[in-house]
């Protein structure tokens, strides 16, 4: 019955900051876009399916707390030190576990993104 996940969304309040740090600080690439530059809906497909979308159209409060979406990263260290360097906020800069390495940021609404490294990939 069930075939996969569709999206992951997050609320997000200031629309064009939002975009910047998706597209230009994480480096995401931008998908589909509904409605304006004021408010819209907007889709980042992910390499090997799955789709991030931001939003503020919907009466979802953002922040802490709510979901997370863990990406896949092939870098994990490299990218974790470039957001630091551009003054991400890292909620956790390093998880180990027995089978990936994790790092936790935040986007400037406070949604936090699990950026995720699994071990002998």
């Amino acid at each position: 019955m069930f075939e996969k996940v569709a999206f992951t969304m997050y609320a997000v309040t200031d629309l064009a900051r939002a975009r910047a740090f998706y597209e230009e600080t994480l480096g995401l690439e931008v998908g589909p876009v509904y409605g304006g530059p004021e408010k819209a809906w907007v889709e980042y497909d992910l390499p090997g399916g799955g789709c991030l979308a931001i939003s503020n159209m919907t009466p979802a409060k953002p922040g802490p707390g709510g979901g997370t979406i863990a990406i896949e990263v092939s870098d994990r260290e490299g990218l974790t030190a470039r957001l630091k360097e551009a003054g991400v906020t890292l909620a956790a800069e390093h998880i180990p576990s027995p089978v990936c390495d994790m790092t936790i940021v935040a986007d400037p609404d406070g949604n936090q993104l699990i950026l995720h490294q699994l071990k002998n990939k």
